[in-house]
């Protein structure tokens, strides 16, 4: 997915990162997939164990068959709606803009734009052992307009971003004030 087909990009724009959240993140997801998953075949030995009657009987086996079914769909729905949120969440920063897209829902998406030269204030952090080990944290970015806050969650190196988007938004600063008409 390229710039051009999410936004209109200006003649000069170019696009300088393209960040998603890192992928140890989605760690957690995996592993209550592979709990919720494992929970059916735990039962299949219980009830092989203490009822045995339920598993070879002419309505309650095809019946526990349907419902096993039912489950594993539903937590395989659950799986594809958490990587399609993680997936399709994504920060593009051009030489002018920060354009965050962020997946709400399945079919639900939100698209923000933000002009580095109206950024204010930039703060990183990383919190906790896990986030150290791997070097990922958030930055979030406030500005004077009423865009209010960006946050950009759970991305590699936030430390570097943070210097590397406040550089962006001093050189988009001196080339807005040197176009015509160019006040900030």
């Amino acid at each position: 997915m390229t710039l051009a087909q999410l936004i209109k990009q200006k003649i000069y724009e170019r696009e300088v990162y393209k960040l998603r959240r890192q992928p140890i993140t989605f760690l957690p997801q995996i592993l209550f997939f592979f709990v919720l998953a494992a929970i059916p075949v735990g039962l299949y030995y219980f009830f092989a164990a203490e009822f045995p009657g339920l598993l070879t009987g002419q309505i309650s086996y095809p019946g526990l068959l349907i419902l096993g079914i039912i489950y594993y769909l539903a937590v395989w729905e659950f799986f594809f709606t958490n990587f399609v949120d993680y997936y399709l969440d994504i920060w593009i920063i051009t030489n002018d803009r920060l354009v965050d897209i962020r997946q709400d829902a399945l079919f639900s998406r939100t698209v923000a734009e933000l002009d580095l030269y109206k950024i204010q204030d930039i703060t990183s952090e990383v919190k906790g052992i896990i986030p150290t080990i791997f070097s990922y944290g958030n930055v979030h970015i406030q500005t004077a307009g009423q865009e209010g806050k960006f946050n950009l969650l759970n991305i590699p190196d936030p430390h570097n971003l943070r210097r590397k988007i406040m550089d962006l938004a001093e050189e988009d600063r001196k080339y807005h004030a040197k176009q015509p008409g160019g006040t900030l």
